[in-house]
């Protein structure tokens, strides 16, 4: 077995998973129609009447570098992120805050009150959770929450549920988040060796870092629209690491067009400066979509009235073709990084002293 204490940052890659995590969760139930799995980033229950509830759970942020809001707002929306992607907005939240002891009352009142809000706003209800103050807790992780929703079973997307033949979409740009949280966190930095505008711009992609109304404009909202399969949010791995877990998921292959991928000039920059690939880098945001062939202008024309762009980047194949990328009209394995090189950049920008 491999050595957990030997682990870098970040999540825990795919074989680690299932050599560890996956034989291993608890009794079997029947009404668990979708369980943990490699590239799905919920789960979901049966329930009477037609209706499954979807879970998903993920850290919770509170970076100083950053500031309490935007710690709150990442707290919040990188889960509605994830539920988004079952095509429905996410209804209920636990939240379990380990903070450190020195967390001032005020500081606290601040945070929680963003949580609260931005709760209130997509419409969750806070039901519990547990919250404590911790000696030597001095993590960028804030403890943990779980957001719940429930819909018609039918209805509920997940990203194992692309089809061959299917169209793949992106919204938005590649590396909206690692591209803002380096440039917040290392401002001197940015704004000497790329400027101050290609700072200004790379603050302002931090509150595109929700791509709930991405997901449910492309599925629908009163109506869903079928031609929507699967969706799958882009985090650490970036674009290329989402499209690879969701072809997973599905037990399909894909075949995608490095040209087509939207990295913008601001992220191009950056990401230059911290020595990472923006199209590996961590990027919620953007939003993974697969679409029936010949429906996928529906989708970019709704998107396109809410003012979020969207762009055609390859195509869900059978498995048995593999997972490929088109670079310079040569056509290559699409490599799986089992770490976000975003996390190397920034502790190494931190290690030297970057300002």
């Amino acid at each position: 077995m491999s050595n957990i204490y030997n682990r870098q940052p970040g999540k825990l890659n795919h074989h680690s998973f299932e050599e560890m995590i996956l034989q291993r969760c608890g009794a079997e139930r029947n009404e668990v129609s979708t369980g943990a799995a490699f590239g799905v980033d919920v789960s979901v229950i049966d329930l009477p009447n037609g209706l499954a509830m979807a879970m998903t759970s993920d850290p919770l942020s509170l970076i100083p570098s950053l500031g309490l809001q935007e710690s709150a707002w990442l707290s919040v929306h990188l889960m509605a992120n994830d539920m988004a992607t079952t095509g429905f907005a996410p209804m209920y939240a636990q939240f379990v805050l380990n903070l450190p002891a020195q967390f001032s009352t005020a500081d606290f009142q601040t945070y929680w009150n963003h949580i609260h809000q931005y709760c209130k706003e997509i419409g969750i209800a806070i039901t519990g959770g547990h919250t404590g103050f911790i000696e030597g807790q001095n993590s960028t992780i804030a403890g943990g929450g779980t957001f719940t929703t429930v819909a018609a079973k039918e209805q509920i997307l997940t990203s194992a549920k692309a089809n061959e033949g299917d169209v793949i979409l992106v919204t938005k740009q590649a590396a909206l988040t690692a591209t803002s949280i380096l440039a917040m966190s290392f401002p001197e930095t940015v704004k000497n060796n790329a400027g101050k505008d290609v700072y200004e711009k790379s603050c302002e992609l931090f509150w595109q870092t929700s791509s709930l109304i991405d997901a449910l404009t492309a599925a629908g909202i009163e109506t869903k629209f079928t031609e929507v399969t699967a969706m799958h949010d882009v985090t650490e791995g970036g674009v290329l690491g989402a499209v690879y877990e969701l072809a997973v998921a599905s037990n399909k292959g894909v075949r995608l067009y490095n040209d087509s991928i939207p990295i913008g000039e601001v992220q191009q920059n950056v990401c230059a400066l911290f020595g990472i690939d923006p199209r590996y880098v961590v990027g919620a945001g953007a939003m993974i979509i697969t679409v029936k062939k010949g429906a996928e202008q529906n989708v970019i024309d709704r998107l396109k009235k809410k003012n979020i762009a969207c762009t055609v980047i390859g195509e869900i194949t059978a498995k048995d073709k593999g997972k490929k990328i088109v670079v310079d009209d040569k056509e290559e394995e699409l490599i799986y990084l089992e770490r976000d090189p975003y996390w190397h950049a920034f502790f190494n920008a931190y290690k030297k002293g970057w300002k």
